[in-house]
């Protein structure tokens, strides 16, 4: 799952350089920071994204 979370965060920051983006926040809506959401991040960041 956490492969998935940063394959998601990939694109992510792939749709949002397209749109012109180039930061973001991030509000994990009170879940902790590990596992898949950290995942999410990590992979939002490697593409690219400011968060």
């Amino acid at each position: 799952p956490t492969e998935e979370s940063r394959a998601v965060g990939e694109l992510l920051a792939e749709r949002a350089d397209e749109s012109g983006i180039e930061k973001a926040v991030f509000d994990r809506s009170g879940y902790k920071y590990h596992g898949r959401i950290e995942a999410l991040a990590e992979g939002a960041r490697e593409g690219g994204l400011q968060l």
